[in-house]
């Protein structure tokens, strides 16, 4: 499966670049999360717990970044397994500076699944890419703007957690959304 896109935050390179080496960050923005870690250099140790459909499970696995051009781009590659099946991606990051304090992030990547994943189909599984990634920029957009505003009052960050049912619920949008389009085209023929 191919996944690519790009997102505008509104940060620099460098805010936008520290946001994704955070792991209480990134942890509070991938829904399911129980366990993220840093294990070693560019190494990190993640336990998820991941609903795709009628398949659950916990997967665990290791993210690991490589190819750093500090701060425009680098590679992540992901090894994740679980009762579920597993999921091997590799893909690339790129983040460029568009003045005015953001940065568009661009990325693109391969993962392949294997396992009871596969049998929930295609379709499903890129819808729930889609709406995980969606998700996650969500939570990281308003993570940078509470970094900002607990800057400027000189308190602690607090951080929202995506949760499951957050999750689950944009799914269930983005499903509804897929079949509205399909079901609309159709007639259009």
């Amino acid at each position: 499966m191919k996944v690519e896109g790009e997102h505008l935050f509104s940060g620099t390179q460098q805010q936008v670049w520290d946001l994704f080496r955070d792991t209480e960050v990134m942890a509070a923005a991938l829904p399911g999360t129980k366990k993220m870690e840093l294990i070693g250099e560019n190494t990190y140790e993640a336990v998820m717990n991941v609903r795709v459909g009628p398949v659950v499970g916990e997967f665990s696995g290791q993210l690991v970044i490589s190819n750093e051009d500090h701060p425009t781009s680098y590679t992540m590659t992901v090894d994740g397994r679980g009762k579920p099946g597993f999921l091997k991606g590799v893909g690339d990051v790129i983040l460029t500076n568009q003045g005015e304090n953001q940065t568009l992030m661009g990325y693109t990547g391969e993962v392949q699944i294997g396992g009871k994943l596969v049998a929930v189909g295609q379709r499903l599984i890129d819808t729930v890419a889609k709406s995980i990634i969606s998700q996650a920029f969500e939570i990281l957009d308003n993570a940078l703007a509470e970094r900002e505003s607990a800057e400027a009052e000189g308190r602690e960050a607090a951080y929202r957690k995506s949760s499951e049912s957050d999750y689950a619920a944009t799914v269930a949008k983005d499903l509804i959304k897929n079949v509205l389009k399909r079901t609309g085209s159709s007639e259009d023929s």
